[in-house]
């Protein structure tokens, strides 16, 4: 079973977002594909005159923000990629973790302050998923996630993909980037363990966005994904990237 968890910085690329569809209609099987937005989510923002905030990185998510929310991921950006997945012949359902309650979420408690309605999963509904992947379908799920009472919550997607692939027992989680995978001197590093992250980031090497992506690979490994890779498209198809092993 594979998770891939897309990065929202090109899924407004029309180019990029056809090279995915045909992609995923050439892996062997059916994948679970999780989302990002971020992007577009800041466009809208500052569109609207809503100054985007941010604590640690994560996006504080009032009442006004989550409306914004709901409407790039489970609405512009989920509806994009299944489309264009159908385009190139993939069974493909557009969903969020509020249908089904197929993700459960709690409101994320942060030191750096009050996030609003950001949250953390708590339970993956692992039977929703794997019903869609029996019947040959793709779930192409956007991080909205679902809330006891009926609160949603705006939940970080490598996040969620973590969750799914640890949930679902996945034999590979793969974060699609930009990138051919986390690179030293415009070389893709093959593997990184535990132990190698500190000197990494100490040393620059990991930096800026890559650095939560590394610190989720590294969990998923921890908790039982067989294999995490960070690269791109041309690296999902080749199998080549950056392979992250648990060194315990």
């Amino acid at each position: 079973m594979l998770v891939l968890k897309i990065g929202g910085n090109e899924l407004d690329d029309p180019a990029f977002v056809e090279k995915l569809g045909g992609a995923v209609a050439a892996l062997p099987e059916p994948p679970v594909l999780v989302h990002g937005g971020g992007k577009e989510i800041r466009e809208l923002q500052e569109r609207l005159g809503v100054e985007p905030q941010y604590i640690d990185g994560l996006r504080i998510t009032d009442a006004e923000s989550l409306s914004l929310v709901k409407m790039v991921l489970a609405g512009r950006v989920n509806k994009r990629l299944a489309a264009a997945l159908a385009n190139a012949g993939v069974d493909a359902f557009g969903m969020s973790g509020v249908d089904r309650a197929s993700i459960r979420a709690r409101k994320l408690q942060h030191p750096g302050g009050d996030l609003g309605q950001v949250g953390e999963v708590t339970e993956v509904r692992t039977e929703v998923f794997k019903h869609l992947l029996a019947g040959g379908i793709v779930p192409v799920l956007s991080p909205i996630c679902y809330g006891s009472g009926g609160l949603i919550f705006n939940v970080n997607a490598d996040h969620v993909a973590v969750a799914l692939a640890i949930a679902l027992r996945a034999d590979e989680l793969v974060f699609v980037t930009n990138v051919p995978g986390v690179l030293h001197d415009n070389t893709v590093i093959p593997t990184i363990t535990p132990t190698d992250v500190v000197p990494l980031i100490s040393d620059g090497i990991i930096s800026g966005g890559m650095v939560p992506k590394v610190n989720s690979a590294l969990k998923a490994v921890a908790d039982g994904v067989r294999t995490v890779r960070i690269t791109n498209l041309d690296g999902l198809k080749t199998g080549t990237g950056t392979r992250f092993l648990n060194s315990e």
